[in-house]
């Protein structure tokens, strides 16, 4: 057995069965553990805590993976877990063969490391850890065992992994490799997903129940979607009787995957454009033309990476509501999110009162948003919110 002795009073985070153990909370290691061993983590005075896997090289360095300690952490343990994650979402894929919905949601599904979704008869996994490397063939046999895709391709290309010791990775694990375009069906809408070079696993599914909301609010509207990526809120805004939307992206190729999205769902009808341009930059540009909009959307990528990057981030996100709320007609709706898992909900509310306050117009917020309930938060895991989102009426 491998033993990790903790700092004295660094269990407090264990024992409310918060999942991570960072590298300043070991005292002392016995054994000599390698990336993906199995260890055994002890409290000051020698009490057992929990059993996880090893990441050397990461600044968490263990991710606890059972609080019982008659449970072997082994493929019976991971095969247990995937089937829970699994079963635990079926009434969003059982029957719906073309259904997109996330599977196994890391730590909020206490599984650290881990995201899988799936995209019709497509799987799409990646590994955030170096502790679950040398299981990566397990879980994608599990996955396979349970779900019988057409594939199963990896999407290990993100940069975290760097942290983790671990190379970037892509590629077919099992079965065949997707098409260019993947077809989802949301139910009002269907999307195409590029699995292979999308952005995160290939689409934004965590967004899945805010699209309703969009729809709900855009008839009528002259419609700005910012960061429209492959169209997934242009498509709602359409639908929903929006009276034009115009999709701003720093991507062609990106747009032209909107435009496709658009024809899918026979909405292309001439109310839809597309903007290439830096979205920060094309603001200020409408800003100066005294152009102005009934609705903006804005989904940014993810601002602050890092809680040492959460001042940056906060005057980013600042900077584009600010400019978004001066663009708008009285009596516009602002639709806003942040996706940056430091910036909690109520400092994001923050921001968008004091840019409301900045551009002088006065805002209610009319509807909170959150990641869709595929993407559920473990209790003892509060960073698994990281999306959030405002609906605002501003004056």
């Amino acid at each position: 057995m491998i033993r990790i002795t903790l700092n004295k009073g660094r269990d407090k985070s264990l024992e409310r069965r918060h999942q991570w153990v960072f590298e300043g909370a070991i005292a002392s290691i016995t054994g000599d553990p390698q990336a993906g061993d199995v260890v055994d983590i002890f409290n000051a005075g020698g009490a057992w805590l929990g059993r996880g896997l090893w990441s050397p090289q990461s600044m968490i360095r263990v991710r606890i993976m059972t609080w019982d300690q008659n449970e072997p952490c082994d493929e019976t343990l991971i095969r247990k877990k995937i089937t829970n994650a699994v079963n635990l979402r079926r009434d969003r894929w059982e029957n719906k063969p073309n259904a997109g919905c996330r599977l196994i949601n890391g730590e909020s599904d206490w599984f650290g490391g881990l995201i899988v979704d799936k995209y019709g008869p497509w799987i799409s996994l990646q590994i955030g850890s170096a502790g679950l490397e040398r299981y990566r063939e397990t879980i994608a046999e599990v996955l396979n065992d349970l779900l019988s895709p057409e594939g199963i391709y990896e999407r290990s290309d993100i940069a975290s992994r760097e942290k983790e010791g671990v190379e970037q990775r892509t590629g077919v694990i099992l079965g065949k490799e997707p098409p260019a375009r993947v077809l989802i069906d949301e139910g009002l809408y269907s999307f195409y997903v590029d699995i292979i070079s999308g952005q995160k696993t290939g689409f934004f599914l965590d967004q899945i129940d805010n699209r309703a909301a969009v729809a709900a609010v855009s008839k009528g509207r002259t419609v700005l979607n910012c960061f429209a990526y492959s169209g997934g809120f242009t498509v709602p805004a359409l639908a929903g009787g929006a009276i034009s939307v115009e999709s701003v992206d720093i991507s062609a190729p990106a747009l032209e995957f909107c435009d496709e999205n658009v024809k899918l769902n026979n909405l292309d009808d001439g109310r839809n454009c597309s903007t290439t341009a830096d979205v920060f930059k094309y603001l200020r540009t409408l800003r100066d033309s005294r152009k102005s909009y009934d609705m903006i959307i804005l989904d940014p990528p993810k601002f602050a990476e890092s809680r040492s990057q959460l001042e940056k981030a906060a005057r980013g996100y600042k900077d584009i509501n600010l400019l978004a709320i001066k663009l708008l007609n009285p009596g516009g709706i602002l639709v806003t999110f942040s996706c940056s898992g430091h910036i909690a909900p109520e400092l994001f509310q923050s921001i968008v009162a004091g840019a409301a306050s900045d551009a002088k117009r006065d805002s209610q917020i009319i509807q909170r948003l959150f990641q869709s309930a595929d993407h559920p938060v473990a209790l003892d895991y509060p960073e698994g919110t990281y999306l959030k989102g405002l609906v605002c009426r501003v004056m």
